[in-house]
């Protein structure tokens, strides 16, 4: 099974997926609480009271979702303002419905520019400083289309002044990203064959 790793610097990132019990759990709850609310405003409805109990309902049962996920799924949040970006990995099988997905996108997410992963070689960068909705956060996706699997970045932040000044990170996080998979043995379990 395809899973992702990633060299996040931890001056800058705290990572959600292995964080359980206490640890991350302030980061956690402000993220998902940035994230709902981005979503409230994003479906034009107001914020209601007791929110915060909705978003540390979530942040408890984040970690177990993760964990669930082995490895598909990788979260991490800005270390300094957890509220300001979270950051979203994952890796999908390359189904002939997400191609379909992803060719039906809207025009503006034509706008990508090419971008270099360090494991995962040449892939897609889209960057969404200035959404025309207002409603809509500024965003950042990038792709890799390996053949067989989609691996996709997606950084969501909270303050479009600010955008610029983490993306570079961002940059270097999705640079950092690679998959790890099983690899089946041959004929004997204690043998393993590798092909010229």
């Amino acid at each position: 099974m395809a899973r992702l790793q990633a060299d996040a610097d931890k001056t800058r990132w705290v990572a959600v997926t292995d964080s359980f019990g206490f640890g991350g759990r302030r980061h956690r709850k402000a993220a998902i609480r940035m994230l709902l609310t981005q979503a409230n405003q994003a479906l034009g409805v107001q914020s209601r009271p007791g929110g915060g109990l909705a978003a540390w309902a979530m942040s408890q049962a984040t970690p177990f979702l993760m964990r669930r996920a082995a490895g598909r799924v990788l979260v991490w949040v800005w270390k300094a303002d957890p509220e300001l970006l979270v950051v979203m990995a994952q890796v999908q099988e390359a189904t002939a419905q997400l191609r379909a997905a992803r060719a039906s996108m809207p025009m503006e997410y034509d706008d990508t520019e090419t971008f270099r992963g360090t494991y995962l070689g040449v892939g897609e960068k889209l960057a969404m400083p200035l959404p025309k909705d207002p409603r809509t956060p500024p965003f950042a996706t990038y792709t890799w289309d390996t053949g067989t699997r989609f691996v996709t970045v997606t950084a969501v932040c909270s303050d479009r002044e600010r955008f610029g000044t983490v993306i570079g990170a961002v940059d270097e996080l999705a640079r950092s990203l690679r998959i790890s998979d099983d690899v089946a043995l041959g004929e004997t379990p204690d043998v393993l064959r590798i092909e010229p």
